[in-house]
């Protein structure tokens, strides 16, 4: 269903694709907007289980083109080092192919907006709770069930000729 890497030298593994999403902070989140035209944004997210949570507001562009078609993908890039003298850049990312989904107010957005607290704002939790409790009725939550996760790196990265 997903096409094979072209370079699957540079490819990384699942294992290191996953550790690029846990500890991604921005993504960019595609999705088919209006008319057809791609739309792409980017989003703070978390990474649980093998799915990815986000909040948004109740209503606009990202939830209407869920609606219409709810396959997105989401990128975070890891690394991106530029090496003008190499005319090359170190680079590290990972993408997420999934479908994307609205959760209903309850318990799964709850758990949702609680991860996306503790990854956002360690330590931070009883404050968090307030904020949750006193934004909940305009917050919309949306869970991408993850199909297929790939990850690539330079290829300097990849044989060793750069270290971490």
């Amino acid at each position: 269903m997903f096409r094979p890497m072209r370079r699957a030298r540079q490819q990384l593994s699942q294992e290191q694709a996953r550790e690029i999403m846990e500890r991604g902070r921005t993504g960019v989140l595609a999705l088919l907007g209006d008319q057809g035209y791609p739309y792409a944004l980017p989003i703070n997210y978390v990474w649980h289980e093998g799915r990815i949570y986000f909040h948004c507001a109740r209503e606009g562009h990202k939830l209407d083109a869920i609606a219409a078609c709810p396959k997105v993908s989401l990128c975070v890039v890891d690394r991106d080092q530029v090496q003008p003298e190499k005319f090359t850049t170190l680079y590290r990312s990972a993408i997420a192919f999934g479908r994307a989904r609205r959760l209903e107010p309850g318990e799964e957005a709850l758990t949702a907006i609680r991860l996306l607290n503790r990854k956002y704002a360690p330590g931070l939790e009883a404050q968090g709770e307030a904020a949750i409790e006193k934004s909940w009725a305009q917050l919309c939550l949306v869970e991408i069930q993850v199909e297929h996760l790939t990850g690539k790196q330079a290829k300097d990265l990849s044989s060793g000729g750069e270290g971490e």
